[in-house]
């Protein structure tokens, strides 16, 4: 596959590595040479020029391009470079948008008919990730597949949880609600086996069934938590477009140090309350009662602040910690710590790109990419490799599991003695590097 991706900023640089180990022909373009000499060392070519220039998009063979993926700072740019890619002869583009406007469907078909097929708007991605983690706030992550017919739940276990300790393959003595599908253990992701273990401290990626998920609270030993109040630290685009999604259901604070923006957020959020000052101030956060408040959001463009915010809300007692964390580095530190939810646009505007490049139904599908592990969404072809024989005798590759299935519109677990049909929509889990593999098991 022939992929082109315009702009060699954080979205684009991490496509860009995270492909570069997938055997795809991957060509990088950005008007900054500096930006391009930082990736001389991964397995692919760069282009010193502008995406928006003919004759660069003609030196890269743009129109033999299986995809184009536009994700420069400039929104503009980005949809000018697609639209010169469709008309030169790219299969697929996608552009990074800063505009949740566009994404109306009357809007979206408009930029369709001028060869625009997908938009991305990384901070909408965002506000939507956290609106699904308010809704269970006892989980670290939480993902919605197939209209909900399977859950995907992270969730950190402590020493109460009675599924500790029990080897997988035993876990049926414990509960059959779930199904363990990777473990997160000393910042290193583990696609488990029958003889794995769950520890105390773990962070576990839980595969289930919506009419389950109550029983997967008890056995990893949760507690509801309310959401009703909200303090949200920052008033950055991402922190408007989650309060335009939490409506007028739950009481809602920003504290934005800018005076500038609190005006903004003000005038476009009339009924969310918009506090001027600098949430790091300790006594600021006492004043405006941080320790009646039941969820906090560290939003700000700095990872550092958001994670010691997260950290000081907790000390004052508050029960659900959201952060943004853009520093890709700082993920699997900050999941050791006793943060909560982390977002990261990075990480969520590239599993909707890579979604698409498996080809996946846009509507009802997507794969996620956490900090080293993916999770993909497929549909089971005619005569692929994974009907022949039952789950267990598959010889799946290293690093990959079946974690559950949709099946005639229901949702169900995937066990050992699971036989896949045609048809069948499957969610896998694979660790970072790997999902390449899936197309060939797959198709």
């Amino acid at each position: 596959m022939k992929i082109i991706i315009a702009g060699a900023g954080e979205v684009g640089t991490h496509l860009a590595k995270l492909f570069s180990n997938e055997e795809q022909d991957i060509i990088v373009i950005d008007p900054d040479a500096s930006k391009l000499t930082l990736l001389d060392n991964y397995n692919l070519m760069t282009y010193h020029g502008s995406a928006t220039a003919f004759s660069c998009l003609k030196d890269v063979r743009v129109g033999s391009a299986d995809i184009f993926v536009a994700v420069t700072p400039f929104e503009a740019r980005n949809l000018l470079a697609c639209q010169l890619a469709k008309s030169l002869g790219a299969k697929k583009t996608v552009a990074r948008i800063d505009n949740s406007e566009y994404l109306t469907k009357k809007n979206t078909a408009y930029f369709n008919s001028i060869g625009i097929d997908y938009l991305i708007y990384p901070d909408y991605l965002a506000a939507s990730e956290m609106m699904t983690s308010m809704r269970l706030p006892w989980v670290r992550n939480c993902f919605e597949m197939f209209d909900s017919q399977l859950i995907v739940l992270g969730v950190r276990v402590r020493e109460n949880a009675p599924i500790i300790n029990h080897q997988l393959k035993n876990l049926s003595t414990v509960t059959q609600a779930l199904h363990v599908s990777a473990i997160k253990r000393n910042r290193e992701t583990i696609i488990p086996h029958g003889e794995d273990s769950i520890l105390a401290g773990d962070i576990v990626y839980i595969a289930t069934t919506l009419d389950r998920i109550e029983e997967v609270r008890q056995a990893c030993g949760k507690k509801n938590l309310a959401t009703e109040k909200v303090l949200i630290m920052g008033g950055s685009a991402m922190a408007e477009q989650f309060v335009r999604l939490l409506g007028d259901s739950r009481h809602v604070k920003i504290i934005e140090a800018s005076l500038a923006r609190c005006e903004q957020l003000s005038a476009a959020l009339p009924h969310c309350n918009v506090v001027y000052g600098d949430a790091r101030d300790t006594d600021l956060l006492e004043e405006e009662g941080i320790s009646d408040y039941d969820v906090f959001v560290a939003l700000t463009s700095n990872t550092e602040a958001n994670i010691l915010g997260c950290l000081m809300a907790k000390e004052h007692g508050v029960g659900k910690t959201i952060a943004e964390v853009e520093n890709l580095q700082y993920i699997n530190e900050a999941e050791a710590l006793n943060i909560g939810t982390l977002i990261n646009k990075q990480l969520l505007a590239s599993s909707r790109i890579v979604q698409i490049m498996l080809d996946c139904d846009v509507e009802n599908s997507r794969c996620l990419a956490l900090s080293d592990a993916e999770v993909a969404e497929l549909i089971i072809k005619e005569k692929a490799r994974v009907t022949r024989a039952e789950v267990k005798d598959l010889r799946l590759p290293s690093g990959m599991t079946i974690a559950g299935m949709v099946r005639g519109g229901v949702g169900q677990l995937v066990k050992g003695n699971t036989r896949l049909q045609p048809g069948d929509h499957v969610v896998v889990f694979c660790l970072a590097g790997t999902i390449h593999k899936i197309e060939k098991v797959f198709s």
